[in-house]
């Protein structure tokens, strides 16, 4: 699909929008203009002895009017507008499918947790009436609403990020300070140095040695050579921004200490950081187009689509959306399954389970690997997991 032409068309009648819009304001201008003079004229002649004869003004307005010829020079542009909004609406007909249904397959799926989803997406974002609404709407369960209690949380340590106040997230990091210095984060440490950067700004060099003492020292023996460039900031107390350290002030850095609270936070709460219902959406665009170009060509087949365990054509996603790596089975050329697993074999290469238990006879005899010279026992196959 050649998106530059839709763009293309879309441009030539946001063209012609302006241009009508244009052209009918000027029509209305003048009307008004003229309406405005004759009522000036009507006005100014109250006098009784006044000979304005009021039914002559009106149909000479009228005539003035008449000769603006508003219709006319109306129809133009707008006839112009409606051919422009025509094409475009049979290019948008032509270039996309109207209807993605035809790529849906009925496949049972936990309603409850589709709606646990959506909910946690709306409290991800900050969402929270919305989130509410939508669980009583679908009239989850009471308990559905302690999903919101921890997203709540990390909205308002993020928000207080964003008027540069790190106290909640201070906070919050030191009671899972133990946790994240499992994960190897070293986030703690990254607010810390925030935080000082922030003192020595508004409060001063004592103040911001003070601090450093008290917080960066246990840092120094894993991270001298940031601990290093935090203390030659002091020499710059005030000036900050003018030193050979001013990239520590820049704003993103405050964007990616967010952004890595969030993470982390999402992480000890057992979420994934992106939105699993965006992820999907997302995903799903990209594999939309070629399931809907199988259907065209499945067309009157509906029931052979309805009953498929796998898809019959590749879906090719971005790297972002691939979270599991695949195996095919380089002898029966089929991708591995939960009941067909793929199995290391002795002399370390791989094959699926369903390949080993053909070649083996159901195991009862040893088989030639098909890439070495090795023989393999098919008891001795462990199965592989990625």
């Amino acid at each position: 699909m050649e998106l530059n032409t839709i763009k293309d068309a879309f441009d030539r009648v946001a063209k012609k929008q302006k241009l009508s819009c244009s052209k009918t304001q000027e029509v209305i201008d003048q009307i008004i203009q003229e309406i405005e003079k004759a009522l000036e004229k009507i006005q100014s002649a109250r006098d009784p002895d006044s000979q304005l004869d009021y039914k002559n003004s009106l149909s000479d307005l009228r005539t003035i009017l008449k000769d603006i010829a508003p219709l006319s020079q109306l129809e133009g542009t707008q006839k112009e507008l409606n051919i422009a909004l025509s094409k475009y609406a049979k290019l948008l007909e032509k270039s996309f499918n109207p209807d993605i249904a035809k790529a849906y397959r009925n496949i049972d799926f936990d309603a409850h947790i589709v709606n646990q989803i959506i909910a946690s997406h709306f409290y991800r974002q900050g969402l929270f009436d919305i989130g509410d609404c939508f669980i009583s709407e679908a009239r989850e369960p009471e308990s559905a609403a302690a999903l919101k209690s921890p997203f709540l949380e990390m909205y308002e340590i993020v928000e207080a990020m964003k008027s540069r106040n790190l106290g909640p997230a201070l906070n919050w990091a030191a009671n899972n300070s133990d946790k994240l210095k499992q994960n190897g984060s070293d986030l703690v440490l990254r607010l810390h140095s925030m935080q000082f950067l922030e003192i020595l700004e508004k409060g001063g060099r004592g103040e911001a040695l003070k601090y450093a003492r008290n917080h960066l020292t246990p840092f120094a023996f894993n991270n001298m050579a940031e601990l290093q460039k935090l203390m030659a900031c002091l020499l710059w107390a005030g000036r900050l921004d003018s030193s050979p350290y001013s990239a520590l002030l820049l704003p993103t850095n405050w964007d990616k200490l967010a952004e890595e609270l969030t993470r982390q936070f999402c992480n000890l709460l057992g979420y994934s950081y992106e939105s699993p219902l965006g992820v999907t959406i997302a995903a799903g665009v990209q594999g939309l187009p070629p399931l809907l170009k199988f259907m065209n060509v499945m067309a009157g087949k509906k029931h052979e689509w309805q009953t498929m365990k796998q898809l019959p054509v590749p879906v090719e996603l971005d790297r972002d959306f691939q979270f599991h790596s695949i195996f095919v089975c380089p002898v029966s050329k089929e991708q591995s399954t939960e009941d067909n697993p793929p199995m290391l074999m002795s002399c370390g290469h791989v094959l699926c389970k369903q390949s080993i238990t053909k070649m083996s006879k159901n195991g009862t005899k040893s088989f030639k690997c098909p890439y070495c010279p090795s023989d393999i026992e098919a008891t001795k196959c462990r199965q592989l997991y990625f």
